[in-house]
């Protein structure tokens, strides 16, 4: 049987936290074309899945018994979700006021988890468990490239903003230690060097190493260290007055009008408001690991992996929202756009702020080198696909990719430029554009006719992303142009 074939070797391409470096399952034989149509779809499904002739639904991947627990599988997509972008909500929130920021936030979780529906249910008619050959097999080899191409600059914005905490908090860290306050000059509390350091001597050889399967033990320590951040949060609320007073070596930085009004705002709207969705998407892309995660759950559905997927998200929905509101309610207006360095200028000594900031760079840094693998492994599937693994060419894509990030870290001015572009271009494409354009080429007109509902809203919801895209961008480029910067938001 067909099916015997598969499920012999079909394992090979994949790393031990569940990435794939070859193409994956049944497209292995049956997907080196692009999608010719319907017919060939309902053909290649009786290729590779168990005939049942009692109407049941069809298993998704028989090619792979998933070993990871419905708990585990939460965390697992809990901790993709989670990343730096958590960093940059409070600042989000000070430009659009706390109604408006709960109705976005709440609009992009909602449209998180459907297109996550469109990926699975893409990803069930097909049998594909990378995002990558979704896209080979809905728009043939262009799909393929172009979807890693989205996927390699979504995550080397992530990698940047993972460097940019810490070229910002590393620093105020050493200063603390050493008992200094105030940039005195010296090399070692340059953020530049520091990020260039840290580069070479930690995120490199970790990044050289041939599988990084073992780095998903760190996933839960970065999970708690982002919930410690969000106690420490809601903690410094009630321990910061406002307007802040002058004492010991706070250094106070308020502007006048702020200090005189310390009232949350409602809904508000300025230059930098155009950020706030583009900052709420980057924060919710998750979509290049759900298929992963999908093959690796115990009892696979797409019921159950869109449950494991609401979870999550509802909550980092939650954790989002909570360390906007009280890191907004904190500093009001005068927020920056990096959350954490903004506590040092109200007590650069203060010792719950300097663990959470150890906390939190230990957990970025460690995240760098799993972020960079998927990227290699795209580059190496675009430009060498029938290449056997080779030592030189694996060392030569980590160290360009990380000269790329630190360039951009080290030039790019502030940390909002990181999220705003990258949300307004990768994300949408992530979580609007390709899944609803999948669905669309994908599920058979047999089952699902072009002008059937479902497929209507995912036209719909693609061509949602596009405006969203052009919009963002036009309004973020408008801005750059114009030099009309917040106050708040600069470093």
């Amino acid at each position: 049987m067909e099916l015997e074939k598969l499920s012999g070797d079909d394992t090979e391409g994949m790393m031990p936290n569940g990435n794939h470096v070859d193409e994956l399952g049944p497209e292995k034989v049956t997907l080196e074309d692009g999608y010719d149509g319907p017919e060939e779809a309902e053909t290649e499904r009786e290729e590779f899945l168990p005939h049942k002739s009692d109407g049941k639904a069809q298993p998704q991947f028989t090619d792979f018994e998933g070993k990871t627990s419905f708990g585990m599988s939460v965390f697992n997509l809990s901790n993709a979700i989670m990343g730096s972008g958590i960093l940059g909500l409070a600042y989000a929130m000070s430009n659009t006021g706390i109604i408006m920021f709960l109705i976005l936030l709440t609009f992009i979780a909602i449209l998180s988890a459907y297109s996550i529906h469109l990926l699975l249910k893409s990803a069930g008619v097909v049998g594909i468990r990378a995002y990558e050959q979704l896209g080979k097999r809905a728009f043939g080899k262009p799909g393929k490239v172009l979807a890693a191409a989205i996927i390699c600059m979504h995550n080397i914005g992530a990698m940047s903003s993972y460097l940019f905490i810490v070229k910002y908090e590393l620093p105020l860290v050493i200063q603390t230690f050493l008992g200094k306050t105030g940039n005195t000059g010296e090399w070692y509390i340059n953020g530049n060097y520091l990020i260039i350091i840290v580069s070479v001597t930690i995120i490199l050889p970790l990044a050289l190493m041939k599988q990084l399967g073992y780095l998903g033990y760190t996933s839960g320590f970065s999970l708690t260290c982002m919930v410690f951040f969000l106690f420490s949060v809601i903690y410094k609320k009630f321990n910061i007055p406002c307007p802040l007073e002058s004492e010991g070596n706070a250094t106070h930085y308020l502007n006048d009008t702020a200090a005189m009004t310390c009232e949350a705002k409602t809904f508000t709207y300025n230059s930098q408001t155009v950020y706030t969705i583009p900052i709420l998407a980057f924060a919710f892309v998750c979509h290049p690991e759900v298929l992963p995660i999908y093959t690796e759950l115990r009892s696979a559905t797409k019921k159950r992996m869109q449950n494991v997927a609401n979870i999550s998200i509802l909550a980092m929905f939650v954790m989002y929202l909570l360390t906007a509101l009280f890191g907004y309610l904190t500093f009001y207006g005068n927020v920056e756009a990096e959350l954490l360095h903004t506590y040092s200028k109200v007590d650069p000594l203060d010792t719950l702020i300097l663990c959470v900031r150890l906390a939190v760079l230990v957990a970025v840094t460690l995240t760098v080198p799993v972020v960079l693998f998927p990227i290699r492994r795209a580059i190496q599937q675009l430009l060498f696909p029938r290449k056997e693994f080779h030592w030189v060419r694996h060392i030569l894509i980590a160290i360009t990719l990380l000269i790329i990030v630190n360039l951009l870290v080290i030039f790019v001015p502030n940390i909002r430029d990181i999220f705003g572009i990258i949300g307004a271009t990768s994300a949408p494409s992530l979580i609007f554009i390709l899944p609803g354009s999948f669905y669309v080429r994908i599920v058979p007109n047999e089952r699902e006719p072009l002008r059937s509902r479902p497929k209507i809203q995912a036209i719909c919801f693609a061509v949602v992303g596009v405006i969203f895209m052009v919009m963002s961008t036009s309004f973020i480029i408008s801005d750059w142009v114009t030099g009309e910067k917040n106050s708040g938001g600069g470093h």
